[in-house]
C-alpha cells in the first residue's frame, strides 16, 4: 500500500498532463495535405512540422485509421519525407480587445501593419459559440449605412445578415467602403478574404481612409494565402465582431467574400478525400456556411448587435450559382449589383428590383414602406416597357401609368446614384425619397 501511495504522489507531483507528447513523422504529401503517422491529435488542434527552413505549424483537418491529415498555414516549401511532426498541447486562442481597433491582422491575429505586436488581456476561441435563437433580441431598429439606395429602398436593421451579390469588377469593395464611412455603428470589422494583395492596401488607404480605420479592425487573408489561412480569416473576423457585440456595442461586419470561404473549405475537403456533390462543392461546404453566418446577428438583451454584409461572387453574374443560392436561403436579404448599371456609369450599381431586405417592413413606418413600394413599381414598369419606348412602338398617352413612370424615372435614377465619398444620413435619405416622388 505504501508503494502505491508513493507512486500516486509522484504522478501528482509531476503532473500527468505534462508528459512528453509522442512525435510522429510525415509519410506523404498529397496536393496541399500532409499525412503523418506515429502521433495522435484531435481534429482542429495544431502540430509543429520540421522543414528545411525551421518549424511550420499545421492544423489537423481529418484522419483515417492511424494517419493524420494536416493542412499547413503556410506554403509547403522545405517539407521533407519523414519529417518530425509534434502535436502542440497548449490551446491557442485569438487575442481580442479594444487594442485591435485601427489595426490590420492576418487570419490568425498576427499584425500586418508594421505597428508592433498586439497585447490584449483576453483571448477567444476561433470557432465561437452558438446562441439560443430564443435569446436573441428581435430586429426593431434601422441601421444607417450612409447610402441612399439602401437606407431609402432596402432598409437594413441592426442585427440583420444580408448578402451583397455581384460578379467581379462591379463595385463591391467600393460599396463596402461607403458603408464603413457612413454607418452609425460604433465598431466596423472588415474581413478581406481571398482578395488580391493590391486591393487590400487600396481598400485600407483609399476606400476606408484614416477616419474609417480608427474605429475598424481589418482581417486580411489575400488570394495567395493557404486555404487554411483563408478559412481562419473568416472565423477570426466573426470572433472579433462577437467580442465587441458582447461588450454591448453595435458592430458592422463586412466580409468580402463568403464565396472565398466556401472555396477554401472545398479545397481542404477535397484534399482529405471528401467526395464532391454540387458542381464540385463537397457537402461540408453547405454545412459550414450557415454555421458561419449564424454567428452574426443580435445578441441577448444585455449585448449589442452584429449587422453583417457578406459579399457573394456570382459566376458569370448567375444568381443560381450553388454558393449564391445557398447563401440567399440563409441570409436575411440580398442586394444585387448589376453589371449593366455599372457599365452605364450608374454607381452604386444596386439593382433595387432584384434586391430585398426581409426585415424592412418591421423597422420602417407605413409611409416609408409605401414610398419604397411605389419606387419599385416605377422601376418595374420602365424596365418592362423600355424596348417599346426605345423603338418608338409606344405612343405617349396610351397608358397613363407608363407615362407617369417614365416621367419619374430620371428623378429616381438621380436619387439612386451617389458619389463614392458622399455620406447621406438615414432621415435625409427618407426626405429625399419623399421629395423625389412628390415632384
Amino acid at each position: 500500500m505504501s508503494s502505491l501511495l508513493s507512486r500516486l504522489s509522484q504522478y501528482q507531483t509531476q503532473g500527468l498532463t505534462k508528459r512528453p507528447v509522442a512525435s510522429g513523422r510525415l509519410v506523404r504529401v498529397v496536393g496541399l495535405t500532409l499525412e503523418a503517422v506515429g502521433c495522435s491529435a484531435p481534429v482542429g488542434s495544431l502540430c509543429r512540422v520540421e522543414t528545411q527552413h525551421g518549424e511550420m505549424e499545421a492544423e489537423v483537418v481529418g484522419f483515417a485509421n492511424d494517419t493524420l491529415y494536416l493542412m499547413p498555414s503556410d506554403n509547403l516549401s522545405g517539407v521533407m519525407p519523414g519529417a518530425k511532426v509534434t502535436p502542440i498541447n497548449e490551446e491557442h486562442g485569438l487575442p481580442v480587445g479594444p487594442e485591435l481597433l485601427g489595426r490590420v491582422i492576418d487570419g490568425v491575429g498576427k499584425p500586418l501593419d508594421g505597428l508592433g505586436p498586439i497585447f490584449t488581456a483576453e483571448q477567444a476561441s476561433f470557432n465561437g459559440r452558438s446562441i439560443n435563437p430564443l435569446s436573441r433580441k428581435p430586429i426593431k431598429e434601422p441601421l444607417d449605412v450612409g447610402i441612399k439606395a439602401v437606407n431609402g429602398m432596402l432598409t437594413v436593421g441592426k442585427g440583420q445578415r444580408i448578402g451583397l451579390f455581384a460578379g467581379s469588377g462591379v463595385g463591391k469593395s467600393v460599396t463596402l467602403g461607403m458603408m464603413t464611412r457612413g454607418t452609425t455603428a460604433q465598431v466596423v470589422v472588415v474581413g478581406l478574404i481571398g482578395e488580391r494583395g493590391r486591393e487590400v492596401k487600396e481598400f485600407i488607404d483609399e476606400i476606408l481612409g484614416e477616419e474609417g480605420r480608427a474605429r475598424s479592425v481589418v482581417v486580411a487573408a489575400p488570394a495567395d494565402a493557404s486555404p487554411l489561412m483563408r478559412l481562419k480569416g473568416c472565423q477570426t473576423t466573426l470572433t472579433i465582431a462577437e467580442y465587441f457585440r458582447d461588450q454591448g456595442l453595435d458592430v458592422l461586419l463586412l466580409m468580402d467574400s463568403l464565396t472565398r470561404f466556401a472555396q477554401a473549405q472545398r479545397e481542404i475537403a477535397l484534399s482529405v478525400g471528401e467526395p464532391p456533390a454540387t458542381k464540385g462543392y463537397p457537402p461540408s461546404v453547405f454545412a459550414r456556411l450557415p454555421a458561419l453566418v449564424e454567428r452574426a446577428g443580435n445578441g441577448s438583451e444585455n449585448q449589442g448587435s452584429i449587422t453583417a454584409f457578406f459579399t457573394v461572387l456570382t459566376e458569370g453574374d448567375d444568381l443560381q450559382d450553388p454558393i449564391a443560392d445557398a447563401s440567399r436561403a440563409i441570409l436575411d436579404g440580398h442586394i444585387v449589383l448589376s453589371r449593366e448599371m455599372a457599365d452605364a456609369g450608374h454607381y452604386p450599381a444596386i439593382d433595387v428590383e432584384r434586391s430585398v431586405s426581409r426585415v424592412m417592413p418591421a423597422i420602417v413606418d407605413d409611409e416609408h414602406m409605401l414610398m419604397a413600394k411605389a419606387s419599385r413599381q416605377i422601376l418595374s414598369i420602365c424596365r418592362k416597357n423600355q424596348d417599346l419606348v426605345s423603338i418608338g412602338a409606344y405612343k405617349p398617352g396610351t397608358d397613363p401609368a407608363i407615362d407617369q413612370a417614365f416621367a419619374f424615372k430620371p428623378r429616381l435614377d438621380q436619387y439612386l446614384q451617389q458619389g463614392m465619398k458622399d455620406v447621406v444620413n438615414f432621415q435625409m435619405c427618407v426626405n429625399m425619397l419623399r421629395s423625389t416622388l412628390q415632384g
